[in-house]
């Protein structure tokens, strides 16, 4: 039988989770995998009774999902989050990134809201259903490079989730459920002409001048975009589009040869974001027609749709009645998109502040814990098991 008294309390686990680094990120050199805090969990869940699976992404040994199923059965609950971190610049923390240190109430480490600590109220909150016959699956997933391709949300099928029909993935949101949230592309341009003598124009053939006319289109394209297309459930109800970074040319008397343009689009729900390369695609080929240059449009990383829980779902009524709170929206992406596209309702929710996440001194409140796990108790109850009898 499960033996949860053998399990670490949720400060230790939290301790143990945050102190293996699993920084993702899109630049090589800061790059590294999260099996280690996959092993970890699965270390902890097995002995519990979880069925632990742990799948490796894309060949890469290094890095990995954890599935973890407690019960068997159609329908339950999925817990998700992911396992890996932003990288960080260690001389602006007041404290050591990889050490949970506490003060002043709360709790600061890389990944302690962000979202390690989540995974440790999960289990710490999962003990009253031990030993117990469930009548739905309880599954934990713990994903991989949430932080830079999602790659590991993406490798995920509906036979991982044994046909769950629920799924919370615990971004910090202060515990208030979150049912929508924007979809995201990112986009390169590059523009390669002809370099030469500024003294004579007709030498070269400048790509700056043409990424002049390309970014007019695509801030017409904008305005377009934010005229058919309206959300009010946002702060900003419309697609969002930004240039993010421009490199180009490298001295002022020569014709720029080429010239790269790096932007987002923030896409709202309804929208398809398949169609915006086509939209792109017909601002850039009349220009490189006109001026007889070459205009390349690539993809800087997969898109994430948008994504949108209905408001009368069985899943959020539930979380509104517990939390007491009416379910929003957030301008953040996450992992949701890809638990809807596997049948789940979905909603994000999870203890600690977004604000928090990406920056020097991360931190959880203490007080965010105990409230997280009565929430995350209920909905076991609920979808997974029986009453929970109190002493």
């Amino acid at each position: 039988m499960a033996n949860s008294n053998s399990t670490p309390s949720v400060l230790s686990m939290m301790t143990g989770l945050v102190k293996l680094p699993s920084v993702s990120s899109t630049m090589p050199s800061c790059d590294m995998g999260n099996i280690h805090v996959i092993e970890q969990l699965a270390e902890w869940l097995e002995p519990l009774g979880f069925q632990v699976r742990i799948q490796t992404i894309a060949g890469n040994s290094k890095k990995a999902n954890l599935i973890a199923t407690l019960g068997s059965g159609s329908g339950g609950l999925v817990l998700a989050g992911h396992t890996d971190t932003v990288p960080f610049n260690e001389s602006l923390w007041h404290s050591d990134p990889f050490t949970l240190t506490e003060r002043d109430n709360k709790l600061y480490g890389l990944g302690s809201t962000d979202m390690k600590g989540f995974f440790a109220i999960v289990i710490e909150a999962l003990k009253p259903f031990l030993g117990k016959t469930l009548r739905a699956p309880l599954i934990i997933l713990a994903t991989a490079d949430e932080e830079s391709s999602m790659d590991g949300a993406r490798s995920l099928v509906q036979a991982d989730v044994s046909g769950a029909r629920y799924a919370v993935v615990g971004e910090p949101t202060g515990l208030k459920p979150m049912r929508a949230h924007k979809g995201i592309v990112m986009k390169g341009i590059t523009v390669t002409g002809r370099s030469g003598h500024s003294s004579n124009p007709l030498l070269g053939n400048n790509a700056m001048d043409a990424m002049h006319e390309v970014m007019s289109g695509l801030m017409e394209l904008r305005q377009e975009l934010a005229q058919k297309y309206q959300h009010p459930g946002f702060s900003v109800p419309t697609p969002t589009m930004n240039f993010g970074c421009i490199h180009g040319g490298d001295n002022p008397n020569r014709i720029c040869g080429q010239c790269e343009l790096h932007f987002d689009i923030r896409t709202t729900p309804g929208m398809n974001n398949d169609e915006l390369d086509a939209l792109i695609q017909k601002i850039l080929t009349p220009v490189a027609e006109r001026r007889a240059i070459n205009i390349g449009l690539r993809a800087l990383m997969p898109g994430l749709a948008a994504y949108e829980e209905p408001a009368d779902s069985e899943l959020v009524t539930l979380v509104e009645q517990l939390t007491g709170h009416t379910a929003g929206t957030v301008g953040f992406a996450t992992e949701a998109p890809f638990f809807q596209q596997l049948g789940m309702q979905t909603i994000v929710m999870g203890p600690g502040s977004i604000d928090q996440a990406h920056q020097p001194d991360e931190y959880m409140a203490l007080d965010q814990i105990q409230p997280t796990i009565d929430v995350l108790q209920k909905m076991i109850e609920r979808f997974c098991g029986t009453p929970i009898v109190n002493p």
